[in-house]
């Protein structure tokens, strides 16, 4: 079965209202297509978004803000750019990696893609460990129970079902943009703060920063934007619509990042609880709208985000994999006719779960450190993306304007440039004060 099948069975399926709808009633038409865009949004905004955010905000305030923007607007220009790419080439990224750049660079951008995906997944068990232990229940049970759940929903196609439970509990975490303006910040040093760059050369200013963009411009979102535009069998001359779709899907989840920072730098930071170690501490952001209520309402939309992505994310991961190599993969394939498939898909998923259950591992932590490896490997992606946007045998007259190619090398350069500088703080820790 080809990756657009399986997808019809992971997200909602819009193509043939689409169709029907779209040359008489455009605005249905648009309605009607939003489904992929809001999963991915969400799905973006996962365990280790939200322990990320949190921790900015608590450690840094308002002085990143500026910084989110700016990422947020280069997320813009990345999703934008695997729309385009999918509607007019009329294949998914890994295709198009393999068909362009050949075995070896396919074969270590997949490897990158296993690696960063992989960990992401890691940090999607975590945080259904930390949220089922806000309810007292041990991880130990939690996350081997919702490791089989996740591999049941998605094997045996019950997804659709699900998702609309996950989007659920996922939306409770929304409240963070009411509990942010509840919280009575200073509205001037929030301004302040994004509008006006304030860098600390710093390692932990550093290390968040690319933490910050590694989960916002987070790769699994490009390959699942790019499979779920083709599952839609968007034409060229459709492509307006896609382009709102993925623009809607952006601002939403910078809003939900916007203003978990807001929130819990109005009510952490300002009461000097600086280091977030636990999600107790974290919950307390919520505290201004739920009161006593705070710990279960974070607790409810942690474990909804982290099942939303637990789901989507391996399987995405498995199918570009496969997809890039020429593997058989399907969820209708016979395991002993897709062995390579269902061994990726289900490998992610163990070894999510066991590194969620190692006793003493500093589980709101290992959110910072698995986006930080994201945002490490993220310029391998934009590399090869920018290079397939710029392709006119490939793309024709829909390459990249000049202003999209500046600001996706100038996210390649920063995040180069940033790794080298948290590397050079890490081994000679006085070569910048901070």
């Amino acid at each position: 079965m080809q990756l657009r099948t399986a997808l019809q069975r992971l997200l909602p399926r819009r193509a043939s209202f689409r169709r029907r709808a779209l040359p008489r009633v455009p605005l249905l038409a648009f309605l009607a297509i939003l489904g992929p865009g809001l999963v991915s949004a969400i799905a973006g905004d996962d365990a280790g978004g939200i322990g990320t955010y949190s921790i900015v905000g608590a450690k840094y305030g308002y002085e990143m803000l500026w910084a989110l923007i700016i990422i947020i607007i280069a997320l813009a220009v990345v999703q934008e750019m695997a729309a385009r790419l999918a509607v007019f080439t009329g294949k998914g990224l890994a295709d198009l990696i393999r068909e362009e750049f050949g075995v070896r660079t396919t074969t270590f951008a997949m490897l990158t893609l296993f690696i960063a995906n992989g960990a992401v997944t890691i940090s999607e068990f975590v945080g259904i460990a930390v949220a089922s232990e806000l309810f007292g229940i041990n991880r130990y049970f939690s996350v081997p129970l919702s490791a089989v759940v996740v591999w049941l929903i998605v094997t045996r196609g019950s997804y659709r079902a699900a998702e609309k439970i996950f989007l659920a509990l996922s939306a409770v975490l929304g409240v963070y943009i009411l509990a942010a303006f509840l919280a009575q910040p200073d509205w001037v040093q929030v301004a302040r703060g994004t509008v006006i760059p304030s860098v600390q050369a710093d390692r932990d200013y550093i290390l968040l920063l690319i933490a910050v963009i590694g989960t916002t411009i987070s790769p699994y979102m490009q390959f699942t934007l790019s499979a779920t535009t083709i599952d839609k069998g968007t034409k060229p001359e459709e492509y307006g619509f896609v382009y709102w779709e993925t623009m809607i899907g952006v601002i939403l989840s910078g809003m939900f990042a916007y203003f978990i920072i807001v929130a819990t730098a109005a009510t952490l930071h300002v009461n000097g609880i600086t280091t977030i170690e636990s999600a107790e501490q974290a919950a307390k952001a919520l505290e201004p709208i739920a009161g006593p209520l705070a710990q279960a309402l974070f607790g409810i939309g942690l474990l909804g985000a982290s099942f939303l992505a637990a789901c989507i994310l391996p399987l995405s991961t498995t199918y570009a994999i496969c997809e890039a190599f020429g593997w058989e993969r399907g969820l209708n394939q016979e395991r002993s006719d897709a062995r390579i498939f269902y061994g990726i898909f289900t490998a992610l998923i163990i070894i999510g779960a066991i590194v969620a259950l190692i006793p003493g591992l500093p589980l709101f932590e290992i959110f910072v450190y698995v986006y930080l490896l994201n945002g490490i490997l993220l310029p391998v992606l934009l590399i090869l993306m920018l290079k397939l946007a710029n392709n006119k045998r490939l793309m024709g007259t829909h390459t990249n304007s000049p202003i999209v190619n500046a600001l996706g090398w100038g996210i390649t350069i920063v995040l180069i440039v940033l790794t080298a500088a948290l590397i050079a703080t890490t081994l000679f820790p006085n070569l910048i004060s901070g």
